[in-house]
């Protein structure tokens, strides 16, 4: 039952719930309005027919970051290093195969695997790194690199994007993040970040990968220098894209973490400026299969209610994340805690592959029995707190 509202919005929350396309102009008037509840509701109502089974989804993963140097110089990532910071790094090798080693004993089969924009690596440098990977762990699947990333390849090598995409394919990548997208707009872009990819060469990153038959997902960070109207010129920048390729398996947006950044003194979003753009990129983006919540930043609560407006995932048990705990936002969730969130509302827990591609029953049950004997989750933050780095 939809909550009742004005006719006006009502209009396109029901439009968008028999499976009409809704335009831009009717996205923004959803954004500007205040009813969240019956945009929640429409937007749950798409994802029950998008999704009509009895189950909502998870996966087990772990966000490598191989490296914080970087080039470019973005208002809003307390992450990242220069070149020449004494405070910059690179993985060593060891650690990182240790990383993956622990994230397969405890249940998970993929690695999120993204760094800065690093001055001096070549080509040679991602390739043999993602052989090594394979060669350990020929089953975990690589979601690695983002656009940005990608992006940077090109110009330190002087390559082509379908030359560096279809190289580090053949080394082994799976698939593609949609890291560093923000906003994609480039008067937004321009604004918040320096010597970082413009929007059409983000866009055109995903192109080339999805004509090779690659899959990635698509994300929207909001919440700091963009208008509701550049939310939308987002979300349609996705949809338009998706209508060529058909290669996002799954959209997720978050809010700006402003602390520790030099856009500390942006107001945060909260909660319901959250759950209301979530459900409308849900109502919008009608070819896009997949709505993830984002309870790593929102925490459990709001990334439980999150699956009743417009998720039907829970995205990741996220074994490590440096990124945004950097920015001084603190969300560690144990696995039963993301099963139990699931099963609350009603649905059955189950854990995913990259593909949204159900795991064994009988390998679900080993990781779950394999995180409740070992907390990574624990570990990790008590880790981080010993190293006095500011978490999320």
């Amino acid at each position: 039952m939809i909550a009742r509202t004005t006719s006006a919005i009502q209009y396109i929350i029901d439009k968008a719930i028999a499976g009409e396309r809704i335009s831009c102009q009717e996205a923004l008037s959803l954004l500007e309005s205040s009813e969240l509840s019956a945009i929640g509701q429409g937007a749950q109502a798409v994802t029950n027919r998008l999704h009509p089974e009895n189950y909502r989804t998870y996966n087990i993963d772990r966000n490598i970051n191989y490296t914080n140097i970087c080039t470019a110089v973005c208002d809003f990532c307390a992450f990242y290093r220069t070149p020449k910071s004494s405070e910059g790094y690179v993985l060593d090798r060891q650690e990182l195969l240790n990383k993956i080693r622990e994230t397969v004993e405890l249940g998970g089969n993929q690695i999120l695997m993204q760094g800065g924009l690093h001055p001096h690596f070549k080509l040679e440098w991602y390739e043999e790194l993602l052989r090594d990977i394979k060669s350990h762990f020929p089953e975990v699947n690589i979601h690695g690199f983002s656009p940005p990333e990608l992006h940077h390849f090109t110009k330190v090598n002087k390559l082509s994007i379908e030359t560096v995409l279809e190289r580090l394919k053949q080394a082994g990548l799976g698939s593609i993040p949609g890291g560093g997208a923000e906003i994609l707009v480039d008067r937004v872009r321009s604004e918040i970040t320096r010597g970082k990819v413009m929007t059409d060469d983000w866009l055109n990153v995903m192109r080339v990968w999805h004509e090779m038959g690659g899959i990635s997902t698509a994300t929207m960070m909001f919440g700091h220098a963009e208008t509701l109207a550049e939310r939308i010129e987002h979300l349609d920048r996705i949809r338009q894209l998706q209508d060529q390729t058909h290669g996002f398996t799954a959209f997720i947006c978050w809010t700006f973490q402003p602390e520790n950044t030099q856009m500390s003194q942006v107001p945060p979003s909260g909660a319901f400026e959250y759950l209301k753009t979530q459900a409308v990129a849900r109502l919008f983006l009608d070819n896009v299969p997949n709505i993830q919540s984002s309870w790593v930043t929102q925490g459990l609560k709001i990334g439980q209610l999150a699956l009743l407006f417009g998720a039907n995932d829970m995205g990741s048990l996220m074994l490590e994340e440096n990124v945004v705990a950097q920015a001084g936002t603190v969300h560690y969730l144990t696995l039963d805690q993301i099963r139990d969130a699931i099963s609350e509302l009603g649905f059955v827990p189950r854990q995913r592959d990259v593909f949204y591609k159900l795991v064994d029953e009988g390998l679900e049950q080993k990781a779950i029995e394999a995180n409740r004997i070992n907390n990574p989750i624990q570990k990790h933050s008590k880790n981080l707190v010993q190293m006095q780095i500011l978490d999320k």
